[in-house]
This record gives C-alpha cells, sequence and structure tokens, in this order.
C-alpha cells in the first residue's frame, strides 16, 4: 500500500456560482471517490479548505534561519484555481490513486502526490 495526497483545486467562484444540479453531482463524485477508497484502501482525513481570503503566507527573507520573518495576507501564488480541498489516502498503488481520483468532478485539477517518510 502506498499512501498520496490528493489536492483539489478549482476556480474560486465554481462552488458559489454552481446550481443546485451541480452541485448534487459534486457530492455524488466525492461520495463515489470516498467508496472507492473505501473499497481499495484507507481513508486518513480529508478536508475542504477555507478560500484564499483567509490565507496566510509565511516566508522567511534570505536562506538563513535568523532571516527575517515575513507575513502577508493571501495565497502564496495568483493563481485562476486554487487549492480547495485535499484526501489523504492509502492505496495499493499510483492506478488505484488515478483511478480514485478520476472519480472526483470532471471540472477539478486533480494533483496526486505520494508521500514520503523522512527518517
Amino acid at each position: 500500500m502506498s499512501r498520496f495526497v490528493i489536492l483539489i483545486a478549482y476556480g474560486e467562484s465554481d462552488w458559489d456560482e454552481a446550481s443546485e444540479e451541480t452541485r448534487d453531482y459534486y457530492f455524488a463524485a466525492h461520495d463515489a471517490f470516498s467508496a472507492y477508497v473505501g473499497e481499495h484502501g484507507t481513508d486518513h482525513g480529508s478536508a475542504a479548505l477555507a478560500g484564499t481570503e483567509h490565507a496566510t503566507t509565511v516566508r522567511r527573507a534570505g536562506r538563513d534561519r535568523d532571516g527575517e520573518v515575513l507575513v502577508t495576507t493571501g495565497p502564496f501564488a495568483e493563481t485562476a484555481e486554487h487549492v480547495g480541498g485535499y484526501y489523504d489516502v492509502e492505496l495499493p498503488d499510483l492506478d488505484h490513486a488515478i483511478e480514485a481520483a478520476s472519480l472526483l468532478p470532471s471540472s477539478y485539477s486533480v494533483e496526486i502526490r505520494p508521500t514520503i517518510s523522512i527518517t
């Protein structure tokens, strides 16, 4: 089994502008994803994220640890899409992760990232 974080990106206003029918489609797609993961692996957690207007970005000036800490309101990068949620799942392999991700709404951009152990 391998562990993956599946990042979900979509347009900032997609949910607010979605019809009730589209929202029902989103919910059904997420339910299908969850059922697939439940059948083939383990869901370690998931969450929807607040919009980028609630983001805080922290950077250090320079490469040393003593650099000035810069805190700004807003996302790290200006993009048309933002990461709006994630799943932390364990599945047999990348092929299963791709199959699960393909069940999510087609309007999403989905990035699959395997986790690594740092020891």
